[in-house]
Parts: structure tokens; C-alpha cells; sequence
């Protein structure tokens, strides 16, 4: 954010990097009439220009009329550096002390919103290729670091690392790369119903990770019962015979280990 640019190279920038990240952009013509989220930095780059040379009326009202016209409320006091995106756009609202590295993405509905009243640094700090999904909530003057990406919805209220991925309200932290047995995890659990979030298979997150192993569990359980049910019928005994509700089968019941079962 410190590198210093030409504002016509900046907005050049601006446009040029929407051909790698919306594989519906078809020519430079249709992105600078069409695009809200590019004409909304455009007016920003030329209204942060005015704020920075003391012009600061005249600044405010120029990110007015790009609010009425983009649907996009971004503060002409904000530090945005190279290559920023926004796609669609509407919605979104960018505060007075945010500031935003290169090569960032957000989405519609997004808020780098603060949390306090108070003078001084109240929004977020985006390090350089951060991507803010769509209606997520960063709040407050925490610092998303390179790479990190937020899920559409979260509300993010703490610092995050370095590459990391966070979902959910309150914004928590996921892994990705399941091994194969917690993708079998998964499987089961969306056998019976539960698939938290609409999240992809590559994503763990660690609430669904606790009633994934419930569910497994359960169904463990419930296979010793059979089992055992049977050697007291083998046995001359007798057990009330219960409906249970069947529970679809996958490969993890297949596989369930005798040591799981002790």
C-alpha cells in the first residue's frame, strides 16, 4: 500500500485485473460501463486523490454520488492498493480507517465495518491477496493477514493468520485437505442429514467435526447393540424387539473397527 503509483496506471490496474477473476468479463469496453464494482473504485481512486490534497468536501461528495450510483459506500479516507475487485458490489460498505492491500477480492454485501465510536484506527487492515466472501462482516481494527479468506456470512471480530480460512458467526477458524477418513466422516453425516454450512468437502469445520464424530459414535453403538442383541438370542434369552429408524448406509459403516467398538 505504500508503493507509489500514478493514479492512471492504479485504475488501469483496477480494470485490467477483473479478466482473472470473473470469467464472465468479455472486454475492457463492457467492464467500465457495467461493472458497479469497478466504477465504485474508480470514483474512490479520484476521491481519495481529493482527500489526500486536503479537498476533503469535495471528496466526501464525490464517494456520495458513487454510493447513489454503484450501491457501494466506500470512505474517501481509505487506503486501497493495487488490483482491487469487487464483484457485483452492492451492498458493500468500507470504512474511514480500513485499509486494504493488492490484490484483494471482496463480494457483495461485505462490511469492513468498525466497532467503536471512538477517534483512531476503528476498521480492518487486509494484507495483500485477502478474499472477503459475500455478506461477511470484518469489524474492527484487526488485521487479516496474506492470503487469508473468509467464508460468505461470517463475522469476523479477531486477527487471522496467514493463508487461513474462517467461517461461521462467530468467524472460527477451518482446515482443509481431509484425510480419507474424515471425508468418510463427512459422507456419513450427510447420510443422516447433517451438512454444516453448505461447506465443500475440502473444508473441516471444527463444529461439524464434533457431530460428525457423534454421529459416528451413534452408529458404532448401535452396531454393538445389534451384536449383542444376538449373542443373548444365541444364549436362549429374549430382547423386546424396538423399531428403530434406519439410519442410510455408506462405507464408513462398513469399515468400523473392532478396536472402535471396545
Amino acid at each position: 500500500m505504500s508503493e507509489k503509483v500514478s493514479l492512471w496506471q492504479l485504475m488501469k490496474e483496477d480494470v485490467a485485473c477483473v479478466f482473472d477473476r470473473d470469467p464472465a468479463a468479455r472486454n475492457v469496453f463492457e467492464i467500465i460501463t457495467t461493472y458497479p464494482g469497478v466504477q465504485a473504485i474508480q470514483w474512490h481512486r479520484l476521491s481519495h486523490w481529493l482527500w489526500s490534497r486536503n479537498l476533503k468536501w469535495f471528496a466526501r461528495f464525490l464517494s456520495t454520488v458513487s454510493r447513489w450510483l454503484t450501491g457501494i459506500e466506500i470512505h474517501p479516507a481509505v487506503r486501497i492498493g493495487r488490483r482491487f475487485f469487487i464483484d457485483h458490489g452492492m451492498g458493500v460498505v468500507i470504512g474511514e480507517t480500513a485499509e486494504i492491500g493488492n490484490d484483494c477480492t471482496l463480494y457483495h454485501g461485505v462490511t469492513l465495518g468498525g466497532t467503536s465510536w471512538k477517534e483512531g484506527k476503528r476498521h480492518p487492515t487486509l494484507a495483500n491477496n485477502v478474499v472477503v466472501g459475500a455478506g461477511a462482516k470484518v469489524l474492527g481494527p484487526i488485521l487479516l493477514n496474506e492470503g487469508a479468506r473468509i467464508g460468505s456470512n461470517a463475522v469476523v471480530v479477531k486477527d487471522v493468520a496467514a493463508g487461513e480460512t474462517v467461517i461461521g458467526v462467530p468467524g472460527r477458524v477451518v482446515k482443509t485437505n481431509q484425510t480419507e477418513e474424515q471425508k468418510q466422516r463427512q459422507k456419513l453425516a450427510q447420510s443422516v442429514g447433517f451438512d454444516a454450512y453448505g461447506t465443500s468437502s475440502e473444508t473441516l469445520d471444527p463444529v461439524a467435526t464434533a457431530i460428525h464424530g457423534l454421529i459416528e459414535h451413534i452408529h458404532a453403538l448401535d452396531k454393538r447393540m445389534d451384536d449383542m442383541t444376538k449373542t443373548i438370542h444365541d444364549l436362549g434369552g429374549d430382547v423386546p424387539d424396538v423399531v428403530m429408524p434406519e439410519l442410510e448406509q455408506c462405507d464408513l459403516a462398513e469399515n468400523v473397527t473392532k478396536d472402535k467398538l471396545d
